[in-house]
């Protein structure tokens, strides 16, 4: 039997609205202490976006440092392993690999090269009980965009090279001999079918995947990059998204955990959902869009004591009134609670005359791709066809990774 802790998606050093949430993520990290110490599992499993943003300030590192040594000393036998997601530097997340080694924690940002072939063997990791005996096995896979998969002689296609590897992967850990212990694949990616309510998709879009193409036959698939706790359709509760810990937007509007699995031979992976408790929540104010006036009559009502960020939900024909801004920070004053933004919604028409509605938050938080097929939509009344969308999303990969490797090189 093996009990891993699984999480993912931490986003430390996030500013929220020029908010500072380290409280909360402080918060946050003490709870997965407390979990680890009552629990006991035989492996803390982070799985991906540690930090908001490749280059975090030293105090968020020093935060990072801390929780790391907290949950070692809350659990010393448990053997923790941290990949990198699309929101981290690899690099820098490896600089202390092995220092980290001496407190059974292992960290795997890339994908380990030696002499130009991948060195499986670097994402294989062993795990060992109180008394040294080994318990199971994680095979850690960072983040990585399809295209910068390895090259092999068989493959040459983005699909073909990620299937490649995690095929060879596998069966190396495989070729060390299970004897029937449980294998768990850790991977920061976004599974096809997966519900990515609320998923800000900003930094590195959604590539999405086959779960076919990544798992050959582990006993749990531990993933990360999706903020949404879930189990991946069709894999009869075998692949799972923690979720994050404390939700990254306002429209993250559910319950926010940790996942407690337990493994054993020959038995599906059990499943305990460990909720976080977040001190500061996000609240859309009223839950659905009404009249200005109204909205920060809500606003006003809310209670002084209790802490939240507030996002005032307002529905308005036209341009607000210009003091909207400081009537509503006016309506907090004294409050415990953190005025945001202005969520305005304004009615609007499709193409073809039947009404919906678009909120300038949902148009800031579109892709450039989609924004160009609503534009061509609009004008023309013709949804933009395959080749063309295939052609800018392409573009907008390439502006995006130039811009991700011109910032690591800084």
């Amino acid at each position: 039997m093996m009990k891993i802790l699984h999480t993912s998606d931490w986003h430390l050093g996030q500013v929220f609205y020029n908010y500072d949430r380290s409280d909360e993520q402080a918060a946050f990290l003490s709870q997965l202490a407390g979990i680890a110490a009552a629990r006991q599992p035989d492996a803390v499993v982070v799985s991906g976006d540690i930090f908001h943003t490749p280059s975090p300030s030293s105090a968020v590192q020093r935060m990072y440092v801390d929780a790391m040594l907290d949950l070692h000393r809350a659990c010393p036998h448990a053997t923790i392993v941290v990949t990198a997601g699309n929101h981290d530097s690899a690099a820098k997340l490896e600089i202390d690999s092995s220092l980290w080694r001496h407190f059974n924690l292992h960290v795997v940002g890339n994908i380990a090269m030696n002499d130009g072939t991948p060195d499986y063997g670097r994402h294989i990791i062993d795990v060992h009980d109180t008394h040294g005996m080994t318990v199971g096995r994680i095979i850690a896979v960072p983040h990585v965009y399809p295209q910068n998969f390895p090259r092999t002689c068989d493959t040459t296609d983005a699909g073909g090279r990620m299937r490649t590897f995690f095929a060879r992967l596998q069966e190396e850990a495989s070729a060390r001999g299970s004897h029937g212990l449980p294998t768990v694949l850790m991977a920061h990616l976004a599974v096809a079918g997966s519900d990515t309510t609320g998923h800000d998709d900003s930094v590195g879009g959604l590539d999405t995947c086959r779960l076919d193409d990544i798992d050959m036959g582990c006993d749990y698939v531990a993933l990360g990059h999706i903020h949404r706790p879930q189990y991946v359709p069709g894999s009869h509760g075998r692949a799972r998204y923690s979720g994050s810990p404390l939700p990254v937007s306002f429209d993250e509007a559910y319950r926010h955990s940790v996942s407690l699995v337990r493994l054993g031979p020959g038995s599906d992976p059990a499943v305990e959902t460990i909720a976080i408790d977040n001190p500061r929540p996000c609240v859309t104010l009223p839950s659905t869009p009404a009249p200005l006036d109204e909205a920060l009559d809500r606003l006003a009502a809310f209670p002084d004591d209790t802490p939240a960020y507030i996002r005032l939900n307002v529905s308005a024909d036209g341009y607000l009134p210009p003091d909207s801004n400081e009537r509503a920070a006016a309506a907090t004053a004294g409050k415990q609670c953190r005025l945001c933004l202005i969520h305005v919604t304004t009615p609007g028409h499709t193409a073809d005359g039947e009404a919906h509605t678009m909120t300038v938050s949902e148009m800031k938080r579109m892709s450039p791709v989609d924004v160009a097929a609503l534009y061509y939509k609009s004008t023309s009344g013709e949804e933009l066809d395959e080749e063309m969308t295939a052609l800018l999303t392409s573009a907008m990969k390439d502006v995006m990774e130039n811009e991700r490797q011109t910032d690591l090189q800084r």
